[in-house]
């Protein structure tokens, strides 16, 4: 299985667990030019942009250690790209969810926005 196939298989194992916990999806892999999410969801309250990380194990580090400032930096963009054409009333939160092995830890508030509005 290729690096894309295998992000894509990790994305909807997240998509599914995050939908148990009353989160509905929105987009996939949303992308532009600058970078890209890899989900978008939303709750009662909160409109979520949603990285997702996958580890075999943890032989490399926890699979949040991948999430960098330039990643953070890169998904803040894309953010900011995403509620100028689609805005919101509801607060925007950006969450981490690491799947290691079989394990998934879903980091809410995982980071706050980085860059201009």
């Amino acid at each position: 299985m290729n690096k894309r196939k295998r992000g894509a298989a990790y994305e909807e194992i997240a998509a599914s667990y995050l939908e148990n916990y009353g989160i509905h999806i929105i987009k996939r892999n949303y992308r532009i030019r600058q970078g890209e999410v890899d989900l978008i969801g939303e709750d009662a309250s909160h409109l979520i942009f949603f990285e997702v990380k996958y580890r075999k194990n943890n032989g490399y580090g926890a699979p949040y250690l991948a999430v960098s400032e330039g990643k953070k930096r890169k998904i803040s963009t894309v953010s900011r790209h995403y509620l100028w054409y689609f805005p919101t009333n509801k607060q925007v939160r950006y969450d981490v969810v690491c799947i290691c092995d079989t394990h998934i830890q879903w980091y809410k508030n995982a980071f706050e926005y980085r860059g201009n509005w």
